[in-house]
This record gives C-alpha cells, structure tokens and sequence, in this order.
C-alpha cells in the first residue's frame, strides 16, 4: 500500500521533533524532524506545503500532564492550545489516525520540565499532554488552509521532572549526541535515577506509536478499527 492511502486522497506530511520519530512517521507520508523546538518545527511543516503535502499532522512522544496517564499513552486531541489560541484538529484525518481520545494537547514555547510545571499547566489547560511542536504546525496548517491532527505518545509522566541531559542531548536536526549525554552525566551524576526512569517511558512511548502506526496502515488496507 502506498503511503498515504490511509488517509487518501489527502497527502500527509507529518512533523516531528526528533529524527528517530520521523524515521517511524515515515510509513505514514512525507515526515521531516524541526530538531525539538517550534521554529524548527514550523520550518518543517512550510518545507512539506512546498513539497506538496495538502494535511499536517504533529507527531511523535510527548509530556504528561494529566496524571492519569501512564507512560505509552497515544493520545489525538480534538484541540491544540497554544498561548490563549485554540486550533481545533480535523475530524476526519483524527479518524483515521484512532480517533479523538482527549480534549486537548497543550503546545508550549519551551521544555516543560518539572512535575510542578506540569502541575500548573494541567490546572490551567486541562490538557492530556504537552509537546513543542504541535502549535507550530497548527499554526502553519491553518496559513495555508490545511486539514492537520495531532497524534503522539506520552513519554515523561505528570510526576517525572525531566533530567538535565534530556534538554542538552538533541543537536538542531533532533538527533541525540551520545557526546552531550555523557558530558551532562559527569557534570551531574545524580540524573542517572531519572535518565533510567526516562528512557523506560520513552521505550514505552515509541513502541505505542510504531504499535498505533501499523493499526493506522492495516486499518487503510481494509482491516478492523485502530481502537
């Protein structure tokens, strides 16, 4: 099956931030990495409307903020909000990733790293999660009068205050350097608890998604419901 047959005849481009989730968004269209921040992000999303993608779709892991939610959690919000805006996802293309399972997903400008943080911005958003990207590519989807959805995993849980390495490890094409890991660690040795605790969850995160994307392409072949 062609890539983009499961949400045809649209032609998916799909953002992430870092370039190991676009290698798993790939099996669903055109997929670029913006390297973990919006800039990039929007960068990203403007690159594939030039080459010719006619849907948006924000994808990859993401924070907890609603407590409830275990680590692996897939979640397509029916909203992205995004600094008081509210960018409501396409229904149709929601549909065909899984379909809406939460209210909303929260875009933020910088890393939300601390459970404190997370605390605030779940009281004051009602937000499942939160990433980087999301915005951007609402943002660029609605310039150019595109269908876009969200679709991401929960990665850090509402209680885990990230490490210091998860914010230095990324380079800007969001690849992770071995390099600055190792140097965060000698600089602080106590993150290695919450690295270990970290990678745990992502594992968890992205076999979710790879487990949600083969769903999606099985459903566009003719199978059962992603659900």
């Amino acid at each position: 099956m062609a890539q983009a047959e499961w949400c045809a005849p649209l032609r998916p481009g799909l953002v992430t931030g870092l370039a190991a989730e676009a290698r798993v968004a790939a099996r669903l269209g055109s997929a670029l990495a913006g390297g973990g921040l919006p800039a990039g992000a929007e960068a990203a999303a403007e690159m594939l409307v030039a080459q010719g993608a006619t849907a948006l779709v924000s994808f990859g892991l993401c924070g907890g903020l609603d407590p409830a939610l275990d680590a692996g959690t897939v979640l397509v919000p029916r909203v992205v909000t995004d600094a008081g805006a509210a960018y409501p996802t396409d229904a149709a293309l929601s549909a065909a990733l899984g379909g809406w399972n939460c209210a909303a997903l929260a875009a933020a400008a910088a890393p939300v790293a601390r459970r404190e943080a997370k605390r605030a911005l779940f009281a004051a958003t009602g937000a499942a999660g939160v990433d980087l990207e999301s915005g951007a590519v609402a943002r660029v989807a609605v310039r150019h009068a595109l269908p876009f959805a969200v679709l991401r995993a929960a990665c850090d849980p509402a209680d885990l205050n990230l490490p210091p390495l998860a914010l230095a490890a990324l380079d800007a094409g969001g690849t992770i350097r071995p390099a600055r890991i190792a140097a965060s660690l000698l600089a602080r040795p106590g993150q290695i608890g919450a690295l270990l605790r970290l990678a745990r969850s992502a594992a968890a995160a992205r076999a979710a998604l790879v487990g949600r994307v083969g769903d999606v392409l099985d459903v566009g072949r003719g199978g059962g419901s992603v659900a």
